[in-house]
């Protein structure tokens, strides 16, 4: 596995100094429909990393989030998300990058089941760093080893989500977002998952949650939460699955608060209702009284 990644981590790094030079000289934006989108820079960085794949490894397959599907019977495949956080990026907002991750696949696993995650790379390349991980071996920050946070309770904690680019109207975590508010001492929402996840694998957050996201956006960071010592399930403490259909990574120590009050909100139990601006405007008035 140490080949691997650091066949990714080159691939990534040169992915990344193309999105820089997008970055800073501007991009062509187009709307894939609502307010979802792609630039130009997501097809040229999943080009570039899908040729150096294949002259890297030939025999692997390759899952872009850009429409690249090749060799996907192959033993190994790899997850690419060429620009994680596009929107960000569109609107010059710095937090973006490249993720690459690894699953091997036994011969004969039927194709509705998931393989192991063996190796994953995400490259931030404004701040450039870059997180690694190889199953077994441990998660890396610019070739330091990384571990989640210590925080003990989701009252302590700092946690991540995100919203969907697209049909917001039909996610109901605008309302987890406001009980997780409540109960934490704060919640983030930085707008690259793949960056979040690697967040919660270094210790910046205690937790991290998100509904519908895609294997390009977690396979990744799935492997460096685990490797650095964390937990990754479902929002209902069930086993985690590449179709992301439901995204839970902790510190592991806030883990059972975070599936309780999942659980809790889930069965529309102690759900607190917020301060409408209209009673908002009377407290103010009254307060000036």
């Amino acid at each position: 596995m140490p080949e691997l990644v650091s066949i990714a981590e080159s691939i990534a790094r040169e992915a990344g100094a193309l999105l820089r030079d997008y970055y800073h000289r501007g991009v062509r934006t187009e709307y894939k429909g609502d307010v979802d989108l792609v630039t130009e820079a997501d097809r040229a960085s999943e080009k570039l990393i899908v040729e150096r794949l294949r002259e890297a490894l030939p025999s692997h397959g390759i899952y872009g989030e850009e429409g690249t599907r090749l060799g996907l019977d192959a033993e190994y495949r790899w997850y690419v998300d060429p620009l994680d956080g596009t929107t960000n990026f569109a609107h010059t907002f710095p937090v973006f990058g490249v993720v690459l991750g690894c699953e091997h696949r036994a011969k004969n696993l039927p194709s509705d089941q998931d393989g192991q995650l063996v190796a994953g790379v995400i490259y931030d390349p404004l701040r450039d760093e870059l997180f690694s991980a190889e199953r077994g071996g441990g998660a890396r920050l610019n070739n330091r080893p990384i571990h989640v946070s210590k925080t003990p309770t989701l009252g302590e904690s700092l946690t991540g989500t995100g919203f969907p680019s697209r049909k917001r109207h039909g996610s109901p975590n605008v309302h987890f977002y406001h009980e997780f508010t409540l109960r934490s001492h704060g919640v983030r929402r930085a707008g690259s998952a793949a960056l979040d996840l690697a967040c919660v694998a270094s210790g910046r957050l205690d937790g991290f949650w998100e509904f519908k996201l895609n294997p390009w956006d977690t396979s990744a960071g799935v492997l460096l939460v685990e490797e650095a010592g964390g937990k990754i399930t479902h929002f209902d403490g069930g086993k985690f699955t590449l179709d992301s259909r439901e995204v839970l990574a902790t510190n592991g120590l806030i883990h059972g608060e975070m599936v309780q009050l999942f659980k809790d909100l889930f069965a529309g139990k102690d759900l607190s209702t917020p301060t409408s601006p209209k009673e908002y405007a009377a407290q103010m008035l009254k307060g000036e009284e």
